[in-house]
């Protein structure tokens, strides 16, 4: 590790960082990925017309998220990545689990049997995940720099149009794009930039929590905050299996795909923890860290099931914020799982939080989701790009981010191959893999692109 590299990183991987210090990364982490933990939550009990129940639900999505976490960080009997590796609810999921949802409701069963089947079979299906975990050191052929290059760039790039939408408005807004939510979200942008330049570590490391408290005051002086709707019970009790559980292939066939394809987006995401956090990307050390964090997703998926909230997952948000922080501390992953339980127990706070304005949110989220499509094209740098790492690249890139740019592209296909190949990053990852596998690596030099020449070189 050259001097560059550790002077990119206040704490270290296994630095202590103080109280303070430590408290004030883990709000950072907790405001980046909050809202990204309880909309699933949202969408689904809205859809499924869950009504009461989904405070409830937003309360356990966070307690596990904040278990999950913790989990990931103090990575007990092998289990988790030994990193900052925030557990939160899936998007991945929302296809799969709504109409999950709908089988219940199609035979005429209410919110408790509409979220034991669900739970039911998201706490099986979280075993696929368990399973393949054991035998990720085994597919080192498969997970390559290039493909989980491939793969973060891709995250980082599908999440864009994500932080892009909340600074507009968020979507379907009634304003959306109106002068004062852009104003706002390039506020909160621009603050976090300078900040973020400013050589006192201090400073550096409260860039985010300052531009959005600042975002936050402003959006109030606007009149765009307001509590005058927030009712939320005092504290919520976990409690195991609270709907009941139950089972059906239907539903459990389509979970079960979107665990496997969560294992390859996970295994992206550590990749990329892995790099931001100084640690190897390659090896025995980097493939016993993935397996663990990998298999920590789908034991914290279980957990999930168990305390009636949806699977969770590594958020791709987080490592963003340790490059923007410098803060790589897995003991930070403690105080974020601590807060997150905080959250859950006492939903009063969690509700204020959840005002934050959508405009204030994508200034801050804009620029972590493009760090993590920074972090894949870094990992891409340090490849031999020959002509068939050239053609994998430009098939999958072409594949994953042309069916988000298509979105009707499969409209015509049956729903459960729109709910698996609708996504960038499962079209664009399976496409890196399969065309891993079938084009076999040839003489690097003799396939290699030819460099460009060097201004020396061509003056000489």
């Amino acid at each position: 590790m050259s001097n560059q590299q550790e002077s990119d990183l206040l704490y270290p991987l296994d630095a202590r960082p103080g109280v303070l210090e430590s408290t004030f990364a883990a709000l950072q982490h907790v405001l980046a990925s909050f809202v990204g933990i309880i909309t699933p939550t949202l969408i689904i009990g809205g859809v499924l017309g869950l009504g009461s129940e989904i405070p409830y639900l937003i309360s356990m999505a966070l307690v596990v998220s904040g278990v999950g976490t913790f989990i990931q960080a103090r990575r007990p009997f092998g289990i988790g990545a030994g990193m900052i590796c925030v557990q939160g609810t899936s998007f991945a999921f929302l296809s799969s689990v709504l109409a999950a949802g709908f089988i219940a409701k199609s035979k005429g069963g209410g919110p408790e049997e509409i979220l034991a089947l669900i739970y039911g079979v998201c706490f099986l299906g979280a075993f696929v995940e368990i399973f393949l975990s054991q035998f990720l050191h085994k597919l080192q052929r498969i997970v390559t720099p290039l493909v989980t290059g491939i793969v973060i760039t891709i995250i980082g790039v599908s999440l864009i149009k994500v932080g892009m939408t909340d600074l507009a408005g968020g979507f379907k807004a009634p304003d959306f794009g109106s002068p004062v939510n852009l104003a706002l979200g390039l506020g909160v942008l621009v603050t976090i930039i300078i900040l973020n330049r400013f050589g006192n570590d201090w400073i550096r490391l409260s860039s985010i929590i300052i531009g959005l408290a600042g975002g936050y005051i402003v959006a109030m002086m606007l009149g765009k905050v307001s509590f005058a709707g927030i009712d939320a019970p005092l504290i919520s009790i976990p409690v195991p299996f609270k709907y009941g559980f139950d089972f059906d292939w239907g539903a459990f066939v389509p979970i079960a795909l979107i665990y496997l394809i969560t294992a390859i987006e996970s295994t992206g995401d550590l990749t990329a923890n892995s790099m931001i956090s100084r640690q190897p990307v390659k090896g025995p050390v980097y493939i016993s860290r993935i397996r663990g964090g990998v298999l920590g997703d789908g034991i914290n998926s279980a957990l999930a099931a168990v305390f009636n909230t949806f699977p969770n997952t590594t958020f791709s948000q987080n490592n963003g914020v340790i490059q923007l922080t410098g803060v790589a501390s897995r003991y930070v992953g403690y105080y974020i799982g601590a807060i997150l339980v905080i959250l859950g127990l006492f939903p009063i706070i969690g509700a204020v939080l959840q005002q934050i304005p959508k405009p204030v949110l994508g200034g801050a989220t804009l620029v972590m989701f493009g760090t993590v499509a920074a972090a894949g094209v870094k990992i891409l740098a340090t490849e031999n790009l020959d002509r068939r790492k050239m053609l994998i690249m430009a098939v999958s890139f072409g594949i994953g981010l042309g069916v988000t740019m298509v979105p009707d592209l499969l409209a015509q296909m049956p729903k459960l191959v729109q709910n698996i190949f609708g996504s960038a990053i499962t079209s664009g990852g399976l496409a890196a893999i399969i065309l891993t596998l079938l084009m076999p690596e040839r003489d690097a030099q003799a396939d290699s692109i030819p460099e460009a020449p060097t201004k020396e070189a061509a003056q000489s």
